[in-house]
């Protein structure tokens, strides 16, 4: 993957970078960050299979576990823009939670389609900017296991800047997303969004392998439009991406939430919306 247009041969056959990629500028931005997301789409024709791993561990009180897989096959239209559909699967391992049921449960979760679509290249302008939008639909809630028809939708402005050439690069993300929820138990309906700010900077330590640190910001909010504030929590963790061969790479990150609080909860953290540490491990494949 990579953003740079194709030129002469000599530059689609360069060395692969970060993630598994064949790119002319030496390094895939897109999973060098962790949770935070860069700019770069692949080269036009080019496919990747992907499986993304976030784990969720803690709450106030009793045992909370949860693993989320998003499976995506992604094709490159063009140098600009992206296509990604994809399957989820989920698993809950919950005892003796504060307002969540007792669940040990592994269930296909739902399905979504993402579009990327790149505005502005970093290869020939001082940052690269992507635009991001995913739609989804889920069967099983993600966090707490229960059954429900789910439908909504994620967008974000996927910011990037390679600091010093082939060594510092660092990305910032805006993201929101907008959901509505019918519990198929009660067969109420609920709607919820969320607003973040995501930041990263990773470093190459050598060809293929960078370490880095990422920062998120989230706000959760009662209502789909960013209605009534109910929580906000801050993030922060290492992040690290290794290419295993040409074609094969592995990214991930585990963050802890150092800060925020729920709204009309006096204490530390945010645990009502949020969970304690929040971890990731991405697995690609580039054809």
């Amino acid at each position: 993957m990579g953003g740079k247009p194709q030129s002469g041969p000599a530059e689609r056959t360069a060395a692969p970078g970060p993630g598994g990629s064949h790119h002319a500028e030496g390094a895939d931005t897109e999973h060098i960050f962790g949770f935070t997301m860069g700019s770069d789409i692949g080269q036009a024709g080019e496919i990747e299979l992907e499986m993304e791993n976030v784990a969720a561990f803690g709450k106030r009180d009793g045992r909370y576990n949860t693993l989320a897989t998003l499976n995506q096959v992604k094709y490159t239209l063009s140098d600009r823009f992206r296509i990604a559909p994809g399957f989820a699967l989920g698993a809950q391992r919950i005892d003796g939670v504060a307002g969540f049921d007792d669940r040990h449960h592994v269930s296909f979760n739902g399905a979504t389609l993402e579009f990327r679509a790149k505005l502005i290249d970093r290869a020939s302008a001082p940052f690269g900017l992507t635009l991001h939008a995913q739609p989804g639909w889920n069967r099983v809630d993600d966090g707490s296991g229960l059954r429900v028809e789910q439908y909504g939708a994620e967008f974000a402005a996927l910011f990037d800047r390679e600091l010093v050439k082939d060594r510092w690069f660092a990305a910032f993300n805006i993201w929101y997303g907008t959901g509505m929820t019918r519990a198929h138990a009660t067969g109420l309906t609920a709607h919820d969004s969320e607003f973040a700010l995501h930041g990263a900077l990773t470093y190459q330590v050598k060809p293929g392998l960078l370490i880095g640190v990422g920062t998120r910001y989230l706000r959760s909010y009662d209502g789909g439009g960013l209605d009534r504030l109910s929580g906000e929590a801050v993030y922060v963790g290492p992040t690290f991406s290794y290419s295993l061969t040409s074609t094969l790479g592995i990214s991930g990150t585990w963050q802890f939430q150092v800060a925020g609080h729920a709204v009309g909860d006096g204490r530390r953290l945010d645990l009502d919306n949020h969970e304690r540490q929040q971890a990731m491990l991405r697995i690609n494949a580039h054809f």
